[in-house]
């Protein structure tokens, strides 16, 4: 009783925390999980390669809801996953590693077509909630992972507003500190809800590159993180903003114009490196 998949990390183009409206889109990095279901186990015990001392109460929150969905209460067994993109980095790998054990508990369980996918991101986010790693849900992160492409959602209802397929150069920048979405100041964020008011019509609009630069900018302020690397990226970029809460920023367009930036944002310290954005969503392995 085996399983396993794999889930998209994704990056900002609303950040939900001001008016519990959110937007995200999926790149071309992942987050895999394996599930094995052990009849004699009366628990989930769950495990992150490269990363001994993980908090894994989420993935395996994950198995547990997602076996209830489909009537297979109280299972135990072991999860374990592994990212292409740093925890708590802003990239949503919390997000990714609860789709793709969502699905792989699923797999292993044979239900993997039992359960629509907008609803196996709401059991991941139901999870998430239950353990409080999230402030919001993360809907909007969930979704885009789950479903690809770029999704804005109403996280207080668990709505997809909408989805749409874009076709971005993603360059990204990772700083070498960790950032985690249930520290965030959400009283300090709530007071830029007339912004992010603004960046939601922008984005239902499908003006997405200036929604989330828009969005980029009044988050740095709100949590206090530099905005030079997102008006340094200006006006190469077509779009950059904060991801998530932290520490990353995403930058979007085409490759050429985005070569400049990294020539920039390569003199800061961390990471930088391109991607793309991903359509296809999560998917069992």
């Amino acid at each position: 009783m085996d399983g396993s998949a794999e889930a998209p990390a994704a990056g900002t183009v609303l950040n939900a925390l001001a008016n519990g409206y959110g937007a995200a889109f999926a790149i071309d990095e992942y987050v895999t999980a394996s599930v094995a279901i052990d009849p004699e186990a009366d628990d989930v015990t769950g495990r992150v390669v490269g990363a001994p001392d993980a908090d894994t109460r989420l993935v395996e929150r994950c198995v547990e809801v997602a076996a209830a969905a489909v009537e297979r209460p109280g299972v135990g067994g072991t999860v374990e996953t592994e990212s292409e993109v740093p925890m708590a980095s802003g990239l949503k790998s919390s997000s990714a590693a609860a789709n793709a054990t969502v699905l792989a508990t699923l797999d292993a369980l044979d239900a993997a077509e039992s359960v629509p996918c907008e609803d196996a991101a709401r059991l991941g986010v139901d999870a998430a909630r239950d353990v409080g790693v999230t402030a919001t849900g993360a809907f909007d992160d969930a979704s885009a992972s789950m479903l690809g492409g770029l999704t804005v959602t109403d996280n207080t209802e668990d709505a997809l507003l909408t989805r749409d397929e874009v076709d971005w150069d993603v360059l990204v920048w990772t700083p070498p500190r960790q950032s985690f979405s249930a520290d965030a100041d959400v009283g300090r964020c709530e007071r830029i809800a007339p912004v992010a008011d603004l960046v939601r019509e922008l984005a239902l609009a499908g003006r997405y590159e200036t929604a989330m630069t828009v969005n980029g900018l009044a988050f740095c302020a709100a949590l206090d993180q530099p905005t030079d690397p997102a008006v340094d990226a200006l006006p190469a970029a077509a779009g950059v903003s904060l991801s998530g809460t932290g520490p990353s920023y995403v930058a979007v367009g085409e490759r050429a114009a985005l070569e400049d930036v990294r020539g920039i944002w390569d003199g800061y310290e961390g990471d930088t490196w391109f991607t793309t954005t991903q359509t296809a969503g999560a998917r069992t392995t």
